[in-house]
């Protein structure tokens, strides 16, 4: 009775933010995955329809209605375009939560949600596993701009995807429980790494490191951060979105600080967003949460907005770098400037602007395993615009971004090296041209 009554108020309530939707179709021009398909119900407006009888479609065919619902990279560009501000993300993803209620949650999804990521010893030896093992199924793909690798073993799983290797550490094991004051007048930061620039881009974590105490700033890092919680939210788990924000919750709760800055703007994005207006959690609970929504920031924006750092006029050799905004940074926190404004600040580089720099890269987290398809086809109409601008770098600020654009430039062959703005900015602090 409590499961039936709790199901009719979920319905109750995305009711609400259904009622906002014009039926204008504005969404169509914004919409990646419509721009593949052209098919209503993959469009915001189609699914909208659809979830106004939810009811019968959950009765009817509740797993056609998950994989329509799956059919989707919560990207943000419909929201943030939509003329009447209909909330389509968490629309979405509390659809996704009854549906994963209703039907229950894979085996699979179970293990990686409810026992890998919220547990960090786990994940480490998982990850240790991995990289020990990764000769025997990875092999470098020749002559690859991006150092990528493939896994011809493992196609029928993971497709023709090219790959980065595993590195030998994580970002926490170079710095174990990192904690140093800062310098006169200088802000006490926690750096909250992200599970993908923690365990497989731990480079982007240390040009934080860099840019940081170049800067005089206090950095403290507990080693045992989890996941974010927006995997597990995409894929309807509350349960284990709920766990991880709580965990990340109980490791900041003795932490003194002005700013708890992320690398990642989907963590970013989730931090400030997701975690106070989604889950169940206790009045006190949501206290907590917003105060450190309250301090989360992108470290982008803290370098320029908070640390004042200024473009540098480009030497005679610069090279080429062109921008992509991830979505999840520029369409749901609106933060386009101060990227490209940290790229300017390494004189090595010039930055060359790419027409539709914040259309979808065509990642969108689980959407990129369950429909990898669409994902490349997507992928490759934004790498035709980084092709375009003849740059040698394409820069972004989310790990998720990276690995879809390694992917998709990597498969064509592309000369074009895939690097964060943060580690742009770290290069430049040594003087050394960009990249």
């Amino acid at each position: 009775m409590d499961d039936l009554r709790h199901l009719v108020e979920g319905l109750k309530e995305l009711d609400a933010g259904i009622s906002k939707c014009m039926r204008c179709g504005f969404c169509q021009h914004y919409c990646p995955m419509y721009g593949e398909t052209h098919r209503e119900f993959d469009v915001s407006r189609g699914k909208l329809a659809l979830l106004a009888n939810m009811a019968d479609e959950l009765l009817d065919d509740a797993p056609g209605l998950a994989d329509r619902l799956e059919r989707c990279l919560l990207c943000g560009s419909c929201q943030a375009n939509c003329p009447s501000a209909t909330p389509t993300v968490n629309i979405f993803l509390k659809a996704r939560a009854l549906v994963t209620e209703y039907l229950g949650l894979s085996p699979v999804k179970k293990l990686i949600f409810r026992k890998l990521l919220p547990n960090p010893k786990k994940f480490d030896l998982a990850m240790k596993v991995g990289s020990a093992c990764q000769r025997l199924v990875f092999r470098e793909v020749r002559d690859s701009a991006q150092n990528s690798v493939e896994a011809p073993l493992l196609a029928a799983l993971i497709g023709d995807r090219h790959l980065q290797s595993l590195p030998a550490k994580s970002l926490h094991e170079t710095y174990p429980d990192l904690n140093t004051p800062p310098d006169t007048n200088k802000p006490q930061v926690v750096l909250y790494p992200g599970c993908a620039v923690d365990r497989l881009y731990p480079k982007v974590g240390e040009a934080c490191i860099k840019a940081l105490r170049h800067h005089g700033v206090g950095i403290s890092m507990p080693s045992d951060f989890t996941c974010c919680g927006l995997p597990a939210l995409a894929s309807g788990d509350t349960k284990s979105f709920e766990k991880q924000v709580r965990r990340n919750l109980a490791l900041l709760a003795d932490k003194s600080y002005d700013y708890l800055i992320t690398p990642c703007g989907s963590c970013t994005a989730a931090i400030k967003e997701r975690w106070p207006e989604l889950g169940g959690f206790t009045p006190a609970e949501r206290d907590r949460i917003t105060a450190v929504a309250g301090k989360v920031i992108d470290i982008n924006v803290f370098l320029v907005d908070v640390l004042k750092v200024q473009a540098a006029t480009p030497a005679a050799d610069a090279v080429a770098v062109t921008y992509h905004d991830p979505c999840h940074l520029k369409q749901s926190l609106g933060v386009s400037k101060q990227p490209r404004d940290v790229i300017r600040a390494n004189a090595g580089c010039t930055l060359q602007e790419m027409p539709g720099s914040d259309r979808c890269c065509g990642c969108g987290g689980s959407f990129n395993l369950l429909h990898y398809d669409h994902s490349k086809q997507i992928g490759k109409k934004k790498r035709d615009m980084i092709a375009d601008t003849g740059a040698s770098v394409v820069a972004t600020a989310c790990p998720a971004c990276m690995m879809q654009l390694n992917d998709i430039l990597s498969r064509e062959g592309d000369r074009v090296q895939v690097r964060h703005s943060i580690e742009l900015y770290a290069d430049g602090l040594q003087r050394h041209p960009c990249p």
